[in-house]
C-alpha cells in the first residue's frame, strides 16, 4: 500500500515517513501543495496524509483537486489549528479524517488503518511468521496450538516484528512504530513489552522466537 504524505515541515515529514515505512507502507513525501496535488493523481496512491498549511497552494485547495479527480481516495488532514470551525471546514470540504498537531504517531497509524479498511484497501486481517499466527482484529496470537489474547500495544509490537521476520528491528524503530516516540534514550518500554510477549508466547520446551541482539535490537525468527 502506498501513502502520499504532503507536509512542508521537514522534521514532521521525516518522523511520519520513517514510522510508516517501518510499518511496511510505501511512502512518497511532497513538501508543497502543487507537487502534492499532482502526486495524489497517481492511481498507485491508496491514501493521502495532507497538511493544511502548505506553500504554493494550501491543503484545502489540494483537497479540492483530489476530490474532483479521485473522489473515493481517503485523505487525512493534519493541522495546527485546533478550532472546531477549522476541523468542520476540512471535513465539509471532503477530508476523510482530521488530526490536530501535535499528535501521537500511533493515533495517526490507527486512523490510517481505519480509513484504509473503510476504503476496502487494507484487507489484511491475519499474519503468520515464525510459527505464530496473529489475528490483527481480535489481537489473538496462536502458537503451538495455544491462543493468547494480547493488549493493543503488545499486539502492535508483535505485528511489527512479524512483518519484519528475520530482520533485526532496532529499539528506536520499535519505539517509533509502536509508541510514536522519535527518540527517548531513557525508556526501557521496548524491553518490558518484549518480556511480556516472550512470557505469553513461550510453550513448554519452546521459548518464544524473539531474540535479543545485544546493543542493536530484537529479531523474530523461528527456532530450528
Amino acid at each position: 500500500m502506498e501513502i502520499l504524505l504532503v507536509e512542508d515541515e521537514t522534521g514532521i515529514a521525516d518522523f511520519i515517513a520513517r514510522g510508516l515505512r517501518a510499518e511496511g507502507y510505501d511512502v512518497e513525501v511532497e513538501g508543497d501543495g502543487e507537487a502534492g496535488a499532482r502526486a495524489a493523481l497517481d492511481p498507485e496512491v491508496d491514501l493521502v496524509v495532507l497538511d493544511r498549511m502548505l506553500p504554493g497552494i494550501d491543503g484545502l485547495e489540494v483537497l479540492a483537486r483530489v476530490r474532483q479527480a479521485r473522489p473515493a481516495l481517503p485523505v487525512i488532514m493534519l493541522t495546527a489549528k485546533a478550532e472546531v470551525a477549522d476541523r468542520v471546514e476540512g471535513l465539509d470540504r471532503g477530508a476523510t479524517d482530521y488530526l490536530t498537531k501535535p499528535f501521537a504517531f500511533e493515533e495517526l497509524l490507527a486512523r490510517i488503518r481505519a480509513r484504509l479498511r473503510d476504503a476496502g484497501v487494507d484487507s489484511e486481517r491475519v499474519i503468520e511468521a515464525a510459527g505464530i499466527r496473529l489475528d490483527l482484529i481480535g489481537r489473538e496470537a496462536r502458537r503451538a496450538g495455544e491462543s493468547t489474547r494480547l493488549p493493543e500495544r503488545e499486539a502492535d509490537l508483535l505485528a511489527h516484528l512479524m512483518r519484519n521476520e528475520g530482520r533485526i528491528c532496532s529499539r528506536e524503530e520499535l519505539l517509533s512504530a509502536v509508541w510514536g516516540y522519535d527518540h527517548d534514550p531513557g525508556t526501557n518500554i521496548v524491553q518490558v513489552y518484549v518480556g511480556y510477549l516472550r512470557r505469553k508466547l513461550a510453550r513448554p520446551g519452546s521459548p518464544a522466537p524473539i531474540e535479543t541482539v545485544r546493543s542493536v535490537g530484537y529479531l523474530l525468527r523461528e527456532r530450528g
